[in-house]
């Protein structure tokens, strides 16, 4: 099967010559290889864009583009200034879009950026043919919470460490109590910026020993991770409906600090106290949270509709409202309460996390 190797005319204003026949051949050139001729090539050239292979009847057609966009100042320098500025104009035209536009501070466009690298801003719709609005998650990381979990689950701390973990999250709930007393909104807000922050260390410290070690981790960072960016979701759920005070924004920025850098220590000298904990922080937010929802169910707390945040996250019916987000919240903690304390459980045995499969997607 033949090949075509197909250049623009500027390729070779691109290329330098190099004593001893060797030439350089800059990226700002565009080079197409593809089998075939005619209709195939043509639409190959419209169905895929940087290194995508697409599949016809007369072969495979892979299109390899990289003239898009700006140069260096270095390798405009060696085609001209007109030069550049007419293959601008002309990848404008390919592609049906206007050239990027400086703005005097060297910052292009958004079209300007995403045609240079071939990452484009994509659209996605609901199943009801609305525009997806969210860039914080996507629909296929929406989910609907299984509520029927058992949340009444209690681990006995039995062995020392145990102990030294319960009391620890014991204590730390006192001055939590005379801080946000009844404010339930406020108290969950701040329950998720110390509820992420555990998968996130969990997380980052399983991949530092993956590569370390050079072995697996049996899905534990995956889920680890996940477990973070759905407390994070929970964050941004109730920042909707509790709209935090200066104070409780500081009150944020100091105990995310020290509570990080003191659980990563926790976990460095003994992942099976550090998951144990954790344990018994979301068994302390599955209370917070049923008390949120016997604050709701007597009328102290208004029963506004549910954010639509809520609703695309956790595939609620569209008239949902916050009582239905506290009670796939308190679902959500008690699946993590379950993960962690299994967890746990592994390190005490004198198992690894990486021998037992990680409950990945279990929220």
């Amino acid at each position: 099967m033949s090949m075509m190797l197909v250049s623009r005319r500027y390729v070779a204003k691109s290329m330098v010559g190099v004593a001893g026949g060797t030439i350089r051949l800059f990226s700002s050139a565009t080079t197409t290889a593809c089998s075939g001729t005619g209709a195939a090539a043509a639409a190959a050239k419209q169905s895929t864009r940087m290194g995508v292979p697409t599949w016809t009847k007369s072969g495979a057609i892979y299109w390899v583009q990289m003239d898009c966009g700006t140069r260096s100042t270095g390798t405009v320098a060696l085609g001209g200034k007109d030069d550049y500025e007419e293959e601008k104009k002309q990848h404008a035209a390919d592609h049906g879009s206007k050239p990027s536009v400086d703005n005097g501070s060297g910052n292009k466009d958004e079209k300007g950026i995403a045609s240079y690298w071939g990452v484009g801003p994509t659209k996605l719709t609901k199943e009801d043919g609305t525009q997806w609005k969210w860039t914080c998650f996507r629909p296929w990381e929406t989910y609907k919470a299984d509520v029927s979990i058992d949340l009444n689950k209690h681990h006995v701390p039995t062995t020392f460490l145990d102990k030294m973990a319960y009391w620890t999250v014991k204590s730390l709930r006192w001055p939590t109590d005379l801080f946000f007393q009844r404010r339930y909104g406020c108290r969950a807000m701040m329950l998720e910026t110390v509820a992420a922050v555990p998968g996130m260390v969990g997380g980052m410290l399983l991949h530092c020993k993956s590569l370390r070690r050079f072995e697996h981790s049996g899905g534990w960072i995956k889920a680890l991770l996940e477990e973070a960016e759905n407390e994070r979701m929970h964050l941004m759920t109730f920042m909707e409906v509790a709209k935090p005070k200066w104070y409780e924004r500081a009150l944020v920025v100091t105990v995310q600090g020290v509570f990080f850098n003191a659980y990563m220590l926790g976990y460095l000298l003994s992942p099976k106290f550090a998951h144990r904990m954790v344990g018994y922080l979301e068994e302390e937010a599955i209370h917070s949270y049923t008390e949120f929802l016997k604050e709701l169910d007597k009328g102290n707390i208004e029963n506004v509709p549910a954010p639509a945040i809520a609703i695309d996250y956790w595939q609620l019916p569209p008239n949902s409202t916050l009582r239905d987000v506290v009670t796939v919240v308190r679902a959500d903690e008690a699946h993590h309460r379950d993960v962690n304390h299994f967890a746990s459980d592994i390190h005490y045995h004198g198992h690894q996390l990486k021998e037992s499969p990680a409950p990945i997607g279990y929220h």
